[in-house]
């Protein structure tokens, strides 16, 4: 997968344009702030973080991918952007430097950990009495017509699945609001706020929007045990729903997220 996303690192920033503006706004990082980038992948984020926080801060981006972390490395450094560091680590376990960032933020890196509470527990070591937590994740399949349309298409002709488990590690796993603010409870963050926003996705147009759909999210899992010709036509059919779907601007989809915010 972290090969995919580097291959596909073009489209994916364009497709997660306004969630990357949304979740930025959300965090408000400031000139000279320590940052902890958790999950940034091929550095989106970690990049534009180096770029607020400017050489009087410092930016560390954790990711568990060699390929999309070595990607952002050298993102980072073509940039001349010294002030990021970059971990090869699950943030569940890292040790991080005791009360060091002033805020931590996620784009999607944090609904994957094996146990959340350890994970958020440790993560909470790493930041100052005081510090912000910031992070985006996905509400329910229903609420996010970007993934829900193209597995409705493709469901009809492909074996079927079990039913998920909703609390397994996955894109879905922090849909419930009640959830996460146990979660967090539970690993001793406060002033824990869950703001519901639909966000529209950059589709750009039906090509662009079949490179990302058919290497991220639920589709890929669910055409993995199809035949050829099963591929082909569901293939086909999420074509046909994107095309019927996506506006003249590329945004006729939308995901739906919760913007979550806490202090250490």
């Amino acid at each position: 997968m972290g090969h995919s996303w580097v291959s596909q690192q073009a489209v994916i920033s364009d497709v997660f344009t306004s969630v990357t503006s949304v979740s930025l706004g959300a965090a408000a990082a400031k000139p000279g702030e320590h940052v902890i980038d958790i999950g940034c992948g091929t550095g989106d984020t970690l990049l534009a973080f180096a770029k607020i926080v400017g050489p009087s801060g410092a930016v560390l981006g954790v990711d568990v991918s060699v390929p999309m972390l070595d990607f952002a490395k050298h993102r980072a450094a073509e940039a001349g952007l010294g002030n990021v560091t970059c971990a090869l680590a699950d943030a569940m376990t890292y040790a991080f430097e005791p009360r060091w960032a002033d805020l931590v933020y996620s784009r999607f890196g944090v609904m994957f950990f094996d146990d959340p509470v350890k994970a958020f527990t440790n993560i909470r070591s790493g930041m100052k009495a005081g510090g912000r937590l910031v992070f985006v994740c996905f509400r329910t399949m229903p609420e996010c017509p970007w993934f829900r349309v193209p597995i409705e298409a493709a469901r009809p002709h492909v074996p079927p699945q079990p039913p998920a488990d909703p609390l397994a590690p996955g894109m879905f796993s922090f849909a419930r609001e009640e959830r996460v603010r146990g979660l967090l409870t539970e690993a001793g963050f406060r002033e824990i706020a869950l703001k519901a926003t639909d966000v529209p996705i950059h589709g750009k147009d039906v090509t662009q929007s079949m490179a990302f759909i058919t290497q991220a999210g639920p589709l890929p899992a669910l055409l993995e045990n199809a035949s050829d010709e099963q591929r082909n036509r569901a293939i086909e059919a999420v074509r046909d729903a994107l095309a019927a779907s996506i506006g003249a601007d590329g945004r006729g989809l939308h995901v739906g997220l919760w913007l979550v915010s806490a202090l250490a």
